[in-house]
Parts: C-alpha cells; structure tokens; sequence
C-alpha cells in the first residue's frame, strides 16, 4: 500500500491528529607538538558527540525502575513483551500489542530492535481515537510492526535506514547517545521522535524507548 493511502486510513482511525597546545624550540619538540596537536584534533573530534554507552542511557530511563522485574537488569530476563507488562511507562503500548494479538509473535522472535513508543506518545492522541486505532487490527497491526526492525541493532548501528517487521522502512538519524525519527515519519507528523532510553536489553530484544508513535509507510 502506498505511504498516502496508508496515513490516510490511519489519519481516519486516529481522527485529525494535532498533535530533539603552542609549538616552538627544536625540530624534535616541533614534531612531538605537531605529533601531539594531531592526537589532540582526533580527540575532539571522537568526541564531538557523546559515546554510546553498553548500559541503558537517556533522560527517560529515569522512569524505569532500580530493582525488580521491571528493573533493567529485570527486564532482561524476560521477552519482550513480558519485559514492558513489567515497566509501567510503556503499558499503553503492551495493550496495542495485546490487542493486536501480537504478544506470542513478538516474545517469541529471537533477535529484534523494538523502537518502543512511551505512553505520553499514546496519550497525545485525541479522545477516542487510540481506542479507534487499537479497534482497527491490519493498521493497528501495521503500526506495531513498523516499530520492530530485525537484528539487534546496537547504539553504533542504530542510525541509518532499516526494514521493519512490516516490510517497510523506518528512517534514524543521530549518533552517540541522540538520536531522532523525522516528524514526517509519526502519526502525528509535527513533532520528531526522539530515543528517550536507549540500548535496553530484554531476553530477545534490544529496546529504544521513543517518545512519538510512528506511522507505517507500507
């Protein structure tokens, strides 16, 4: 289905959707300057942005809890779907993916990237029209597929184009630890989405909590 018939019947399930040193002295000093300037410049520049880290990172992991199965050390234990019924901020959600019939297939897919939507991402849609949406099953399914890319797609793999689950594609920009969905590329397609709590690992996952809800393209 082409991306304009796509947002179309979506727009209509979700209603009108209103809603990131000196150098001097000798020869030799000369080259350890100029040998140290150079080391200096790479530096910077390796560091211009922030490097991924191998733990959760991102303002919104505040909101996850310190111990217990919605911990993250929880979390990684379970599958996927398991893992977010356990995390409060991401209950909107596991009801989408409970009423599309989609916890089975999702818990059981070994090696995926989900790009998880928080619940203010569903909270912004208008009054009733998440619940038009969650009544649509194909776009509701669609939407759900679109936001889980195959592979485990580490922080330094994050940016680029993938294909989703629902053979489409989702387009990340950013590096280090910022990183964003064009605004075009949401439901609600004025705000971009932004990776709010980055690199959670569940037993078959690896999670990117975002902040809007996407919209397919296919």
């Amino acid at each position: 289905m082409k991306r304009t018939l796509t947002r179309g019947v979506l727009f209509t399930a979700v209603s009108t959707l209103a809603i990131t040193l000196s150098a001097c002295g000798s020869d030799d000093s000369a080259e350890s300057t100029a040998a140290a300037g150079t080391s200096s410049t790479s530096a910077a520049a390796e560091s211009s942005a922030m490097p991924a880290s191998d733990e959760p990172f991102g303002e919104g992991c505040a909101a996850v809890a310190t111990e217990g199965a919605g911990s993250f050390q929880g979390m990684s234990a379970d599958p996927v779907v398991t893992a977010a019924g356990n995390t409060p901020a991401l209950s909107a959600l596991v009801r989408a993916v409970q009423a599309a019939s989609l916890v089975d297939t999702l818990n059981s897919i070994d090696d995926i990237t989900v790009l998880a939507p928080a619940d203010p991402a569903f909270e912004a849609f208008p009054a009733g029209a998440l619940d038009a949406l969650l009544a649509d099953t194909p776009q509701l399914t669609a939407v759900l597929t679109h936001h889980v890319i195959p592979g485990r797609l580490a922080p330094d793999e994050l940016a680029g184009t993938h294909t989703t689950l629902n053979n489409d594609e989702v387009t990340i920009e950013g590096s280090g630890q910022d990183f964003a969905i064009s605004a075009e590329a949401t439901v609600l397609d004025q705000m971009e989405a932004s990776v709010i709590c980055a690199n959670v690992q569940t037993a078959n996952a690896t999670v990117y909590i975002i902040d809007q809800v996407l919209a397919p393209t296919a």
